[in-house]
């Protein structure tokens, strides 16, 4: 099945991951039709979006002074931990889009689910 530019709707659902929120948006602006490459759209913006924000929050903590200091000791080896988990929930999106599977992320997929097939 086709989608936007032309392009198989697993091409199109891959490219809403490739920059995060960023191609996600793009591309669920873009898309109107394609339930498959929409889901994969919003998930990717919703996804990444709460990535952003939690890497935000951790960055605003770690510039209060004794709270930034404690913060790094403890979160320091999670947050290295959790962006390799990133990096591995990124890639395992990208090849379920590419497989023409609908893949959905706890939580973040279930509200996705739901708005698409409103």
């Amino acid at each position: 099945m086709k989608s936007i530019f032309g392009l198989d709707q697993n091409i199109a659902a891959v490219l809403s991951y490739v920059f995060g929120p960023f191609s996600g948006i793009a591309v669920l602006i873009m898309e109107r039709e394609n339930k498959f490459v929409r889901f994969h759209a919003l998930q990717s913006t919703l996804w990444f979006l709460f990535i952003m924000v939690v890497g935000w929050m951790l960055g605003v903590l770690a510039d209060i002074p004794f709270i930034g200091v404690v913060l790094g000791f403890v979160v320091a080896p999670a947050l290295a931990i959790g962006g390799f988990l990133v990096f591995c929930s990124w890639v395992l999106l990208m090849l379920k889009a590419f497989s023409g599977e609908t893949f959905k992320l706890p939580v973040v997929g279930d509200v996705v689910w739901s708005q698409i097939n409103k």
